[in-house]
């Protein structure tokens, strides 16, 4: 099983501590994780044109079970990689910091919406 996560992108990938506990909370139950935001950095890729962005996003979605959207900052991209996600059937987990604005919107595609206090704490409740 795969699972996409979404995080909001910078260019340092200031929030790689995120990403990678996300993604040791999904490994550790059985999900093999794709998230664009690592694989620009671990491709030491850093520019994408945002249309090409976007095309590998989808293509990365696609293929998965499960995305889960960590909304702590939010993103445009991230509304737009949920609705696709909702778009195609896939089970959307969104998550943020506790007193973080999570979207009715996104709140209404959302199978699961849970807050966390400190990322090192987190557990995902599949």
């Amino acid at each position: 099983m795969k699972a996409y996560i979404g995080i909001k992108y910078y260019e340092d990938y200031s929030n790689k501590m995120v990403v990678d506990k996300i993604t040791s909370v999904l490994e550790k139950k059985g999900y093999e994780t794709i998230c664009v935001v690592g694989d620009i950095k671990r491709e030491e890729q850093t520019k994408y044109s945002p249309y090409t962005l976007m095309k590998l996003t989808f293509e990365k979605i696609d293929i998965c079970d499960l995305v889960v959207i960590d909304l702590t900052e939010k993103g445009v991209g991230l509304g737009i990689e949920a609705g696709y996600a909702y778009a195609k059937g896939i089970p959307i987990i969104t998550m943020a910091k506790k007193d973080s604005d999570i979207s009715e919107t996104l709140e209404g595609i959302s199978e699961k919406i849970f807050f966390y206090d400190d990322i090192e704490n987190i557990e995902i409740s599949l």
